[in-house]
């Protein structure tokens, strides 16, 4: 089959891999292109013989005329670009003789790179955390501080024009050397542009996500579905793992690990089965383990067999393997496109068998990522697929699947700081099983902890086990887990605006959503200290509570840095001026989620979102006082018809201006709702000449007004009447009390306190209070609360 072209067009991937040659350096045997002022492609080749074809990773050399000089004698070249020197030997590759130093003021024995040997890194991601109970070994990111880091694409396989694999040629060096400083995000727009955006992902995608693993049967599904509505649990895709299809199986045709046969005692009516899910707003997704191949009780095994040469009639299996392009196609279509033709929507590709072919340097993995990916963008449709990382560039195959996870406090502690660190090298869209795969124990306070995660993170995913006692329904928890479980998971549904104008900017800015806090601040100590904080879209801070509450307080507590100036708390309304680090405490209720001042935040209205993720009749607008503020918010129906709604406050103006681009991707008339958090002094909108009063809002220290209907083509404005200062903590004596009152400490130690803080202004109280001698998680709760009053 050598030199057949067999890959058919849908699978082969775009890429512009040849350099524009007023960027390229050669001599005998090594390659220097400068491909941007921070980036350097370095190649050595004895044979002279150098890689013009894209990679596994590398997709895109093809950056414009870089800005260079060049100083060359007979034994050394030396590179210079507005970040970065280059200076080489001209001879092979040596410590000694080759390295690229950052420019911009760093310490020159921090921010040079040599040839061979690692350099400093602020870590990037791992393959899987399948049993992980706490933190796991992370493979290297592209970010350093010391200013300068590299790839090595040496041993990635490469991508051919016909859309196949071939091997790299053996004994050559292929580096890239990032060296932008502390410029994180320059580092990472070229490298989406070396490897590839991160594609768009279908609007369902950033809903609620149930899975578990257990034999489900359609009616048990359905039952399930419709509870879950019943409930207010919206929801938008519908995972079926692996009982899907027939697992007891005649031993001669394997374990029944793998399999692509609907179990017809299960789902008797497969394509009614998923009409039904798609009728309640749901896509489907159905996982496969492909490492068995194909055996003769499977329903497509003689379409298979005929394709690969094997007599039906023999009942030999069909191998498993993925390095013949012909096996490829006939797996893809013999096996996936007849359920994808039942209203299958995506694949969960549960690969876990190693990584070796018969095509040196291919991963399995990555080349089910790879042409699973291409293969669902058939027909127009925008592509998907969910599995595991595997390697450098596999941002272009979202979803990833971090695997099963022990159910410990371990566990959930270390992924807020892995979701955020996958960033460094591109990877935005980690799914991770919310609550927890396996072992550990139940915790009610644990799954709510994981949960309030779950919302604010890429991907929220429910799943576990198949235990019996392993199920992530709210209602088999506590009333008070299921009340709080039940209202964080509808606001997941109500976020969907804000994450779809997210996912828009993730592809075309490069911009993941979840950012460690060094991405805005990155010569600031204090924003590297702060592991499991981070930056959730261009609107959101989030700090998590990965950790048991204080019995004495009740309180959960995290350690979080709010940079400078002024953040309010979407939760409890309290704000606090930035620039410092401060334990935040929270009740099981909520978990510290701040917005900046000035932020406009939209949200599905309160009460609005249900199953499946469509454009909102209804929208509730946040408006946190402050500086003037913005938002452009960006809808489609996933088919790149964009409308956007630019929404801007002024003063005491604040217009949503008439929608642009494609008006059918936006309701005619939208209810607006606008919540004005800070602006106690407001005391009615007026449009149109007519003032609406302005109610207590949803939030400590919020107002609301319910604007009537609002023409997509027309917008409106909005003045607020009354004072538009940003407003104080007003509540704080109230809220110092009602700590106190829950606290299960000492009477007297209670009297000592709140005579401490209600007898002296914050900055005294403090050390008043330290003069206690109080157990810490109670006097880090009340300075918090203090340090707030200040605000």
């Amino acid at each position: 089959m050598e030199g057949e072209v067999l890959v058919r067009e849908q699978l082969r991937s775009a890429g512009r891999p040849v350099a524009d040659s007023r960027n390229v350096l050669q001599g005998a045997d090594y390659r220097i292109t400068v491909l941007a002022d921070g980036l350097v492609r370095l190649e050595y080749s004895a044979s002279g013989e150098f890689e013009d074809r894209a990679s596994q990773a590398v997709v895109d050399r093809a950056f414009p005329p870089a800005e260079f000089q060049v100083v060359e004698t007979d034994d050394r070249l030396t590179v210079h670009t507005a970040r970065l020197q280059l200076v080489y030997d001209k001879r092979p590759f040596s410590t000694e003789g080759l390295s690229v130093q950052a420019k911009g003021g760093y310490r020159s024995d921090e921010s040079v790179w040599r040839y061979g040997l690692p350099t400093s890194n602020l870590g990037g991601t791992a393959r899987t955390l399948d049993e992980a109970d706490g933190p796991v070994p992370l493979e290297p990111g592209l970010l350093s501080r010391e200013g300068v880091t590299y790839y090595d694409d040496s041993h990635t396989v490469l991508l051919t024009d016909d859309g196949w694999i071939a091997p790299r040629r053996p004994d050559t060096v292929d580096l890239y050397v990032f060296a932008y400083g502390r410029d994180y995000r320059a580092a990472l727009r070229a490298f989406y542009r070396l490897t590839g955006p991160q594609p768009l992902l279908p609007r369902f995608a950033l809903g609620n996500w149930w899975s578990r693993y257990h034999p489900y049967s359609a009616d048990e599904y359905l039952g399930l579905m419709d509870r879950f509505a019943a409930e207010g649990i919206p929801l938008s895709v519908a995972v079926l793992d692996m009982d899907w299809h027939l697992v007891d199986i005649d031993p001669r045709y394997g374990s029944g690990w793998t399999g692509y046969t609907w179990n017809r005692d299960l789902f008797p009516d497969p394509p009614a089965f998923l009409a039904a899910l798609h009728e309640r707003g749901l896509a489907t997704t159905l996982n496969v383990h492909p490492a068995e191949g194909v055996h003769a009780h499977e329903e497509h095994y003689a379409a298979i067999a005929r394709r690969m040469g094997v007599d039906p009639d023999s009942e030999l299996p069909v191998d498993f393997d993925p390095a013949d392009p012909a096996f490829l196609e006939a797996y893809l279509e013999e096996l996936h496109h007849p359920r994808e033709a039942e209203g299958v929507d995506f694949w969960w590709v549960d690969w876990q068998q190693g990584g070796v072919t018969r095509i040196p340097g291919l991963d399995p993995l990555w080349l089910l990522n790879h042409f699973h990916f291409l293969d669902s963008g058939r027909n127009g449709k925008r592509p998907l697929t969910f599995s595991r990382y595997a390697g450098v560039g596999s941002h272009r195959y979202p979803i990833g699947f971090s695997g099963d996870t022990v159910i410990t406090w371990e566990s959930l502690d270390f992924q807020p700081y892995f979701t955020a660190t996958a960033s460094n090298v591109g990877y935005g869209w980690w799914s991770h099983d919310v609550g927890g795969h396996f072992f550990g124990y139940k915790d009610d306070e644990l799954t709510v902890r994981w949960t309030q995660l779950g919302v604010f993170s890429p991907i929220t995913r429910l799943h576990s086990s198949d235990s019996p006692f392993n199920t992530r329904e709210p209602w088999r928890f506590g009333e008070r887990a299921q009340r709080i479980m039940t209202r964080f998971l509808a606001l997941r549904h109500r976020l969907v605006p804000y994450l779809h104008t997210m996912n828009r900017r993730a592809h075309l800015d490069g911009e993941p959503l979840v950012q460690p806090m060094y991405y805005d601040h990155p010569d600031d100590l204090d924003a590297y200290r702060v592991r499991n904080q981070y930056r959730f879209g261009d609107r959101l801070l989030v700090a998590p509570i990965t950790t048991p509450a204080d019995r004495a307080t009740g309180l959960g507590a995290v350690r979080a840095w709010l940079p400078p100036g002024r953040w309010t708390d979407v939760f409890t309304g309290l704000t606090y001026r930035g620039g410092t680090t401060i334990q935040l405490h929270r009740d099981l209720d909520t978990i510290p989620v701040l917005a900046p001042a000035g932020a406009i935040l939209p949200l599905v209205a309160d009460g609005e979102a249900g199953f499946g993720t469509a454009n909102p009749e209804a929208l509730e607008l946040r408006v946190y006082a402050g500086p003037d503020g913005e938002f452009t918010l960006a809808e489609e129906h996933d088919d790149e018809r964009w409308a956007f709604t630019h929404i801007v406050r002024t003063g005491d103006e604040l217009r949503i201006h008439p929608a642009d681009g494609d008006l059918g991707s936006v309701p005619a008339t939208r209810r607006y709702d606008v919540v004005l958090c800070g602006f106690a002094g407001v005391t009615a909108v007026e449009v149109d000449g007519a003032a609406h009063p302005a109610v207590p809002g949803p939030v400590a220290g919020s107002v609301a007004v319910r604007l009537p209907s609002v023409a997509a083509t027309e917008g409106a404005v909005l003045r607020l009447v009354g004072d538009t200062t940003p407003a104080d903590n007003r509540d704080v004596p109230e809220r110092l009390f009602a700590l106190l009152d829950a606290a299960q400490i000492e009477l007297t130690t209670k009297e000592r306190v709140h005579r401490a803080v209600t007898t002296h202004d914050p900055a005294r109280a403090v050390p008043a209070l330290a003069a206690l001698d109080l157990p810490r998680p109670l006097f880090t709760a009340v300075v918090e609360l203090l340090l707030a009053d200040a605000g």
